[in-house]
């Protein structure tokens, strides 16, 4: 299939096909003409590349998984690792909404006088003095993350069925 018939099917841009071509995450088989070609299952391959797009992994974590031989090498540490951090931010947004919206509704006459308001604004004053999660990281590492980084590079478990 034509580079134009996978941007149309994929709905990436033709642009972003050539550049993930360089980059080594999908390969073309040829050309016809001036235009590559590529086989049926690159579909499936750019479904993958969205998906760890739209977890955060960025394109060089995603090449790692992502092999051109056809079968993805699943990172599944990383992954553990990007689910925490994304359930974290969760955590955090869900406290943002609901400051947010006791905010709205509080019925004091002047929000100061509000103590669940109070102990917002000390929370988010708290929050804007402590160091960033990625300051922190730097300077200490966690015994788990620290095993998990040391693995991370390991070969993959190999799975056996029984049978």
């Amino acid at each position: 299939m034509d580079i134009g018939e996978v941007a149309r099917r994929s709905g990436v841009a033709a642009s972003a096909l050539r550049f993930y071509e360089k980059k080594g995450l999908i390969s073309s088989n040829g050309r016809d003409g001036l235009r590559r070609q590529f086989a049926p299952d690159v579909i499936e391959r750019l479904a993958l590349i969205a998906l760890g797009r739209s977890a955060g992994l960025s394109l060089d974590e995603i090449a790692r998984m992502v092999v051109v031989d056809g079968r993805p090498r699943i990172d599944r540490l990383l992954l553990a690792d990007r689910a925490d951090e994304i359930e974290g931010r969760i955590r955090r947004m869900k406290a943002v909404r609901d400051g947010l919206r006791h905010a709205a509704e509080c019925r004091a006459a002047d929000h100061m006088e509000c103590p669940t308001f109070r102990r917002l604004l000390s929370a988010a004053a708290a929050k804007a003095r402590r160091p960033t999660t990625s300051s922190l990281a730097a300077r200490r590492e966690s015994p788990a993350a620290s095993a998990r980084a040391r693995n991370r590079n390991a070969p993959p478990r190999e799975h056996h069925r029984p049978g």
